[in-house]
């Protein structure tokens, strides 16, 4: 249902490209990329939950990434590949809204879940006395609930802030996803604290997350230098090695589209930036920490010897 104030009933999105030659190429690219989310995040998912040795504040957090990651790219994608194979992407008013709610939801949800990963690594190598008192499930289960309070309360913001629009003639979103930027782009009015308040969550929803985590990791790193050996210098790294790359791949990407003002980052080169967090992120996450991960190595392995033999 379209808003009060509005005479769009239906958005037209334009897709990643209109040129005809790259729309079946891109199409099978995206769907590998895609399968391989659902299958890399799915089974971590899986993995965590049939191994108790992965039941570790560490691997709660990784499970909950996944599930989100999971959700994430299933919010966005298939109706991108519909783009690929369609003349005219329609997508109602009210649907619209419901994927710009959850895609908020689920990104700002991934933002915070990665800095409760940044204090759990600070936790286990600053304070590892402490670690099981500190990083008890009760405390994991505060941060999980804390993590999907500020992901929903920011959605919320958005999506109403959003919603207060007035959308007449033009309903051309040029962009693969019902995005906050090309909305506002749509917009007959005066959109300027609109921007504001975009400016303002965004700048909270990657800001905070961001010096978290960024504390943290300086705290891991003075703690590193005082180990005397260097084989425990190489341990402390390795375990922190898979959520720093993770990290940045999340937060230069999403800090690229949304702390620049339009007129310094087109339209056009923000949708293609933006396939990084929405669809690359969240196929590589799986990848980076079971590649780089022993336990999962061993958890895979386990986990198929004993479904061999059964």
């Amino acid at each position: 249902m379209a808003a009060e104030n509005s005479s769009v009933t239906a958005f037209i999105l334009e897709g990643l490209t209109d040129q005809p030659g790259l729309q079946i190429p891109l199409f099978f690219l995206f769907l590998g990329f895609y399968t391989i989310t659902v299958v890399g995040n799915l089974a971590l998912v899986t993995l965590i939950g049939l191994n108790s040795h992965l039941h570790t504040p560490m691997y709660f957090f990784l499970f909950n990434l996944s599930l989100i990651d999971f959700c994430y790219s299933t919010t966005i994608t298939p109706k991108m590949l519909k783009s690929f194979v369609s003349k005219r992407n329609i997508i109602l008013h009210a649907g619209c809204m419901t994927q710009l709610f959850f895609f908020c939801f689920l990104v700002i949800s991934e933002s915070f879940i990665l800095s409760a990963m940044a204090y759990d690594r600070y936790v286990a190598i600053c304070k590892p006395l402490v670690y099981t008192v500190t990083m008890s499930p009760e405390v994991c289960l505060l941060f999980l609930v804390g993590v999907y309070v500020m992901g929903f309360s920011g959605a919320m913001a958005h999506m109403g802030n959003i919603a207060s629009l007035t959308f007449c003639a033009n309903n051309i979103v040029n962009h693969f996803m019902c995005d906050i930027l090309p909305l506002l782009e749509l917009s007959c009015n005066s959109t300027y604290v609109n921007e504001l308040v975009v400016f303002i969550f965004v700048a909270i929803d990657i800001g905070m997350p961001i010096v978290t985590i960024f504390i943290s990791y300086a705290l891991i790193l003075l703690s590193i230098l005082h180990i005397p050996s260097t084989e425990g210098r190489a341990k402390a790294f390795s375990t922190c090695g898979s959520h720093i790359i993770v990290v940045s791949l999340f937060f230069g990407s999403g800090a690229f589209v949304y702390l620049k003002p339009p007129s310094i980052l087109p339209l056009d080169q923000g949708k293609v930036s933006s396939l990084f967090y929405t669809i690359v992120v969240p196929m590589l996450n799986p990848l980076i920490y079971s590649l780089r991960n022993k336990d999962v190595k061993v958890a895979f392995r386990k986990t198929l010897v004993r479904k061999i033999f059964s």
